[in-house]
């Protein structure tokens, strides 16, 4: 279906498990601004998606909650909000599902620790010279 939200490939997420909500765009804008309603709020109720898995679903909502919501009036059109709502979404689902590897501890080697002095004695002789004469 064309209204279903592909985050990636092989994860689609089900137009019905999509509710959108449109309402009118506060701010200047006169006459078009006050009658049409062009803001887009799109929620996504995570917790109850049938369309990822169990541990998809588990990282989604310790990530970003049961409920994920986007809301977007940046456009003076409702289609263009609607599509910049439905990126969003898909961004930060789609951010919420990256693992990170974990970090590997490690040591410095000896050139960067020899690095690390020299810059010291650099910074500290600097200072040395900036310092008042003594008398």
């Amino acid at each position: 279906m064309a209204d279903d939200l592909e985050i990636r490939p092989g994860l689609v997420i089900s137009a019905a498990e999509l509710s959108e909500r449109f309402m009118p765009s506060g701010g200047p804008g006169g006459q078009h601004a006050n009658r049409s309603n062009t803001r887009v709020e799109l929620r996504f109720d995570a917790a109850g998606s049938t369309s990822l898995s169990e541990r998809q679903r588990e990282r989604v909502v310790e990530r970003l909650g049961a409920e994920v919501r986007v809301v977007v009036d940046e456009e003076r059109s409702q289609a263009r909000n609607r599509d910049i709502a439905r990126q969003r979404l898909g961004a930060r689902i789609a951010s919420a599902l990256v693992r990170e590897t974990p970090r590997r501890p490690t040591k410095p080697s000896r050139g960067a620790k020899r690095r690390r002095l020299q810059d010291k004695k650099r910074r500290s002789e600097l200072k040395q010279q900036r310092r008042r004469p003594e008398m």
